[in-house]
């Protein structure tokens, strides 16, 4: 069979970039269904549901290069005239959804690895690459974007994907004719009209396609809810720099929270948003050795951790049914090595209050200052995942890291 398409039939490599991509495509649609359903209740279900979830990510990379290369031969090679040129509506409404097909094959494997690459969280991609992208951020704002416009997309495939498989079933089982045969091995026909005459509107087409696209993601934004509990949590943040009487206080004007624990063997990195910090510092200690206090509130509503979010909210890990935020207050210390400081306090999380010690280094310029430290707690103090008793699926350890940029506001503190 020869490779190139012809006039009359598709080419070798068009046949198996179609039933390729189909096969992935009729595999990828139920694996990702049965993925989010799947229960996460136990050590082994959550095992099962992160292989799911990275069976379907792989699978979904394959397809976004596959597309490309199936665009790519596309466009280098003619397409087999209409059988039925007279009729042009059909044939219209044809290319519409052939068009539509085309661009549902890059949208939304790239949404749902957008959605991955910002938030590096639960089951990795399989393929030595692709764990983050070039261009994506780390950020819980993108990731609820980029999953929105994923799962609009994913409908507008399937809705897609059902009038293509409709109207190759109406050729072969009404018109009785050989539409549908010719994408199969072996088949050459005779062409009632000539290949040019289906390019015509071709760029009309494909502008369409990606409008309508352009135009689904867009509104699947901008459906994406306001977090109330942060506004709240800004509010906290107020009333926090109104309380706090220090001679140096600090607005934080930037800042990151993460934490990352060992899932399946494999780092998983968390975020929290939304939280706020009350800071009094001063480079001279008072009579006590104190440089300061620092009070920082999280709302457990805007902590994220890929796809296992829900179950992280629940009551076996962060309960924020019950603990909606956690506190960490503590004064500030100079480093016994004078390499730094650390904040000495007590972390209430989860309903347990936990002393905790967080060391960091701090680099000061004028009123300008930007810290990072890191912590190592155990889960199991704050009695988190008390189901999943050994390391198997969720590790002990948990390092969290802070990193922050401030500056100096004088009396009282702000938080952001």
């Amino acid at each position: 069979m020869q490779a190139r398409n012809t006039a009359e039939t598709y080419g070798a490599v068009g046949k198996a970039l179609h039933w390729a991509t189909a096969l992935l495509i009729l595999t990828l649609v139920p694996l990702g269904l049965v993925a989010v359903e799947w229960p996460y209740d136990t050590s082994e279900a959550l095992a099962t549901k992160a292989w799911l979830f990275s069976l379907h990510k792989t699978l979904g990379v394959a397809v976004f290069f596959l597309a490309l290369g199936r665009i790519g031969w596309a466009l280098s090679q003619p397409r087999p005239a209409p059988l039925h040129p007279e009729r042009r509506l059909e044939t219209a409404l044809a290319e519409g959804v052939h068009t539509l097909l085309y661009v549902s094959l890059v949208a939304v494997p790239a949404s749902g690895w957008i959605h991955h690459a910002a938030v590096t969280g639960f089951a990795p991609i399989w393929w030595p690459f692709g764990q983050t992208l070039p261009f994506v951020p780390q950020s819980n704002a993108v990731a609820d974007a980029a999953g929105s416009v994923h799962a609009l997309f994913t409908k507008l495939l399937i809705a897609t994907l059902a009038l293509h498989v409709a109207g190759a079933l109406k050729h072969h089982l009404v018109d009785r004719d050989a539409t549908l045969r010719r994408m199969l091995p072996g088949t050459r026909l005779a062409v009632p009209a000539p290949a040019r005459a289906r390019r015509r509107h071709a760029f009309a087409t494909a502008a369409g396609a990606i409008a309508l696209y352009a135009a689904a993601g867009a509104g699947a934004v901008a459906l994406i809810p306001e977090n109330g509990e942060r506004a709240t949590a800004h509010a906290q943040a107020a009333s926090l720099a109104a309380a706090a009487d220090a001679p140096a206080a600090w607005r934080v004007e930037d800042g990151e929270l993460t934490f990352t624990v060992a899932q399946m063997g494999s780092p998983v990195t968390g975020r929290f948003e939304g939280w706020s910090a009350a800071i009094a510092f001063d480079e001279a200690p008072d009579e006590t050795g104190a440089h300061g206090e620092v009070e920082v509130i999280v709302p457990i509503s805007g902590m994220t951790v890929g796809a296992v979010t829900e179950q992280a909210r629940g009551p076996d890990f962060f309960h924020a049914e019950a603990h909606p935020t956690a506190r960490y207050a503590g004064r500030i210390e100079r480093a016994e090595d004078g390499s730094g400081y650390v904040a000495r306090g007590v972390l209430a999380l989860a309903g347990a209050e936990v002393p905790v010690d967080l060391p960091f280094a701090l680099d000061l310029d004028g009123g300008v200052a930007a810290a990072e430290g890191r912590v190592v707690v155990d889960r199991r103090a704050f009695g988190m995942g008390e189901t999943y008793p050994d390391e198997a699926t969720v590790g002990f350890s948990v390092t969290i890291d802070v990193s922050l940029q401030a500056t100096r506001i004088g009396a009282g503190a702000d938080g952001v």
